[in-house]
C-alpha cells in the first residue's frame, strides 16, 4: 500500500477570526451544531488523551455527554485507566475530529471529577442495559471470554429485577475544564485556518491565528 497517495484537497471553506465569538465555548457549541446538521455520524465522540504516572500517552474514544460549569462532561469507571491516569496527572486534551466538515477541535485542560449527585442525575436517564453494563464491568481489566461478563450481566438482571439500578459508586463523570482550545479549518493547498483561544486573566480568553 502507497500511503503517501492518500490525499486530497480541503475546500469545505475558510475561518477567518471575524468569524469567530468570543468565547470558545460558544463558538464550540456553534460548530458542534453545524456537524449536528450536516448529518455527521457520532459528533459528539471525541478523543481522549491521558498520560499515566509512567509518562505515557495514552488516547481512546469517548462520547461527550454535557456542556457544564465551563466543561466538557464525560463518564466512565472511576477503575479505569483513564480515570487512573486522571488520578495521577489531570492534564488532558481532547479532540473532536469533524472529518466531513474539514475541521477538528482541539481541547486542552484539567479534568476533575464530578460529584456523585451529578453522576447519578446522567446515570438515572441511560438506558437499563447501560445501567447493568455499568455494574457488570471492571472496566480495563482482563476477563478471560465475553461470557463471563455476560452471565454477571445476567446475574445482575436478577438481581435488580423490576426496580430502580442504583449508580454504582464506582463509575461517575469527569469534567474538563478548558485552558487553550484551538478551532482548526482545513484549507486548499494545505494552508489551513487555526484560531488559538487561551484562558487570560479574569476568566477571558485571548485569541490568535496560528500558521498552519
Amino acid at each position: 500500500m502507497h500511503y503517501e497517495e492518500f490525499r486530497r484537497e480541503y475546500t469545505a471553506g475558510g475561518l477567518t477570526r471575524e468569524m469567530l465569538v468570543a468565547s470558545p465555548l460558544q463558538q464550540f457549541e456553534h460548530w458542534l451544531e453545524q456537524s449536528v446538521q450536516a448529518g455527521l455520524e457520532d459528533p459528539t465522540a471525541m478523543v481522549l488523551a491521558t498520560i499515566d504516572d509512567q509518562g505515557r500517552p495514552w488516547q481512546r474514544i469517548v462520547l461527550l455527554k454535557g456542556m457544564s460549569d465551563g466543561g466538557f462532561v464525560f463518564y466512565t469507571n472511576h477503575g479505569s485507566y483513564k480515570a487512573e491516569a486522571i488520578a495521577g496527572n489531570p492534564l488532558v486534551s481532547l479532540l473532536f475530529p469533524w472529518n466531513e466538515l474539514d475541521r477538528q477541535v482541539i481541547v486542552s485542560g484539567r479534568a476533575e471529577k464530578m460529584s456523585l449527585a451529578e453522576s447519578a442525575s446522567y446515570f438515572v436517564t441511560r438506558p437499563r442495559e447501560s445501567q447493568i453494563a455499568a455494574w457488570a464491568s471492571r472496566q480495563s481489566r482482563p476477563v478471560s471470554a465475553r461470557a463471563m461478563l455476560e452471565k454477571q450481566v445476567q446475574v445482575l438482571k436478577e438481581k435488580f429485577g423490576n426496580g430502580d439500578i442504583p449508580t454504582p459508586d464506582f463509575w461517575g463523570g469527569y469534567r474538563v475544564i478548558p485552558e487553550r482550545i484551538e478551532f482548526w479549518q482545513g484549507g486548499e493547498h494545505r494552508l489551513h485556518d487555526r484560531f488559538l483561544y487561551t484562558k487570560g486573566k479574569d476568566d477571558g480568553w485571548e485569541i490568535e491565528q496560528l500558521q498552519p
